[in-house]
């Protein structure tokens, strides 16, 4: 079972930056697309960003041109680089496959706030 560690979430001001990574165990990595997800409180866990296993990236309209999300499969790891952040990206996030697939893992809280 593959089983996924998130990080890099934390507390910023409107505009700013953060990089979130996210480690999968296991020997599949490479060859799996991967997804960034977040939950609001009282909202569903929805997919921001996604990645093919080439590298191919797509996004929700709602971060387009501000996140974006990369790979290094020999590391593992899925990355998302989040800038001109907004009060409302405030959520958990998390990674997982595009068909959320793997058990989730426990997030990694963003909060944007003055």
């Amino acid at each position: 079972q593959v089983q996924l560690v998130e990080s890099g979430g934390g507390l910023v001001q409107p505009g700013g930056s953060l990089r979130l990574s996210c480690v999968a165990s296991g020997n599949i990595f490479s060859t799996t697309p991967m997804g960034w997800f977040r939950q609001a409180p009282g909202k569903q866990r929805d997919m921001v960003a996604g990645i093919t296993s080439g590298g191919t990236s797509n996004y929700a309209d709602s971060v387009k041109g501000r996140f974006t999300i990369s790979r290094d499969n020999a590391k593992n790891t899925v990355y998302l680089q989040m800038n001109s952040l907004k009060v409302e990206d405030t959520a958990v996030y998390y990674c997982n496959t595009p068909h959320r697939l793997w058990s989730w893992g426990q997030g990694t809280q963003v909060t944007v706030s003055s």
